[in-house]
């Protein structure tokens, strides 16, 4: 049988769904991005390595913990950690529990950085999604993006 005749194809429902939400991430990750770089002038990833950070014991998390929360692969996570260390906001070094794994630590001039970066970070969020929607709904846009989330973890750990 062919792949064509085995694919289960999406409703007309579902493809509007999808559609919709495509357009969402896109506009979305697209405004945050303009407003990270010309607020702050750093990539909203690089934002989002930044802030995991501070959120962590010590302000410090081996790299593939980091690439994982930071939702991008070791790849992305070095390059981004080489324009942070250009700046004195992360630093790079050997895991004392562990030599073989490597730590990123947020030094205190990439605590300073979030601290400024986060207001303007905060206001977009609010503006796109939140000022939307209702408690009812962020609870419900929530459980429905775990949902997503859990179903595809659970696949990729077959």
């Amino acid at each position: 049988m062919s792949t064509i005749k085995q694919t289960r194809w999406l409703t007309r429902d579902e493809k509007q769904c999808w559609v919709v939400f495509v357009q969402l991430l896109t506009v979305a990750l697209s405004r945050l991005e303009s407003q990270m770089q010309a607020d702050s002038g750093i990539s909203h990833y690089e934002y989002g390595v930044m802030a995991r950070l501070s959120e962590a014991p010590r302000r410090t998390v081996v790299l593939s913990q980091l690439a994982d929360m930071s939702n991008g692969s070791l790849s992305r996570l070095s390059h981004a950690m080489r324009r942070l260390e250009r700046h004195d906001w992360v630093r790079r070094s050997p895991c004392a529990s562990d030599g073989r794994l490597t730590e990123a630590t947020l030094t205190d001039a990439g605590m300073a950085k979030v601290t400024e970066s986060a207001p303007g970070h905060v206001r977009m969020v609010r503006s796109l999604v939140f000022d939307a929607l209702t408690p009812e709904q962020s609870a419900q846009l929530r459980d429905i993006s775990l949902a997503i989330l859990n179903h595809d973890r659970s696949k990729t750990a077959d």
